[in-house]
């Protein structure tokens, strides 16, 4: 798995919301287009854990939090930034999304959830803020970042 398979992959997701609002409206229609059953989502799923394994993602910190932006802002993903973390029962770092953020999440253990959600997608509107948590096991977060966008804050 390289970083340009990877893109390739996450490319469907990003061409289907692309001029969205990131909104509620879009956690839906990720839900109903991309279900964690469906090809798109198992196919990013899949690549996820091979570049995992490869040693190039999630690849900075330590359990039970390890990170790192994968992909920069691009034209190719429509100026979405591309994250991923492993968390596994962790409160992350307190954080705002200036233009919203649009998380993946893939628990790895049943019953993992990530700020109550589990296998699915769940969106914050611009100008949101959250300490990312897991509860329940272990799970793989992806966040697509409009404009790559994303402000730690002291809490």
């Amino acid at each position: 798995m390289t970083v340009e398979d990877f893109q390739a992959v996450v490319s469907t997701v990003a061409d289907a919301i692309a001029g969205r609002p990131v909104d509620a409206e879009l956690g839906s229609y990720l839900n109903e287009t991309f279900p964690p059953d469906s090809d798109a989502f198992q196919a990013i799923e899949k690549a996820c854990h091979a570049a995992i394994a490869d040693g190039w993602m999630c690849n900075y910190g330590d359990a039970p939090l390890r990170y790192g932006r994968v992909i920069k802002p691009n034209d190719a993903l429509h100026g979405f930034s591309v994250d991923v973390v492993e968390m596994d029962d962790v409160k992350g770092p307190h954080h705002a999304h200036p233009n919203g953020e649009i998380d993946m999440v893939m628990p790895i253990d049943d019953g993992a959830e990530f700020d109550g959600q589990g296998a699915g997608w769940l969106v914050y509107g611009p100008d949101t803020a959250h300490s990312p948590t897991v509860r329940g096991g272990k799970a793989l977060v992806l966040y697509l970042l409009p404009g790559g966008a994303i402000e730690f804050t002291k809490r």
